[in-house]
C-alpha cells in the first residue's frame, strides 16, 4: 500500500489536475489491490489505505459536481464504490480504539507529510 500512499501523495501536491484517464487508472489500480489486500492489513497500511481511499473519493465527488455528462457519473460511481472501503477500514480503526479525531488528527499528519516531501 505504500506506493498506493506516495502515489497520491504526488497528487495531492501537483498544480495541475491530473486527466480523467490517469484518475481513472489510479483508480482501478486502488480497487484491484483493495480487493486482493483490503482485509489483511496491519494497522500502519490501513492509515494509509484509508487516507488514500479518502482522498480518491474527497477529489472524485469534486470532479463529479465539476464535470458533465458520462464524466460526472463515472466520477460519482469511483466515489461510491470506494464508500464501503473506507467505511470498512474506518471501523476497523474504530475497533482499534482510535476515534474520529485520531483519524483527523492522523490526516492532518499525512497531509503535512505530503507536502513536505514535494514542496
Amino acid at each position: 500500500m505504500q506506493d498506493l500512499y506516495d502515489q497520491i501523495q504526488v497528487y495531492l501536491n501537483m498544480d495541475e489536475e491530473i486527466s480523467f484517464k490517469e484518475f481513472q487508472d489510479f483508480y482501478k489500480k486502488v480497487l484491484d489491490r483493495l480487493a486482493t489486500e483490503g482485509n489483511e492489513l496491519e494497522e500502519e497500511s490501513l492509515w494509509k489505505v484509508l487516507f488514500v481511499v479518502e482522498n480518491v473519493i474527497s477529489n472524485a465527488e469534486g470532479r463529479a459536481n465539476d464535470t458533465k455528462g458520462s464524466e460526472s457519473k463515472k466520477y460519482a460511481k469511483m466515489a461510491s464504490r470506494l464508500q464501503l472501503w473506507a467505511k470498512n477500514f474506518g471501523a476497523r480503526l474504530g475497533t482499534a480504539g482510535y476515534t474520529e479525531d485520531d483519524i483527523n488528527e492522523r490526516f492532518s499528519e499525512m497531509f503535512a507529510e505530503g507536502e513536505k516531501q514535494h514542496s
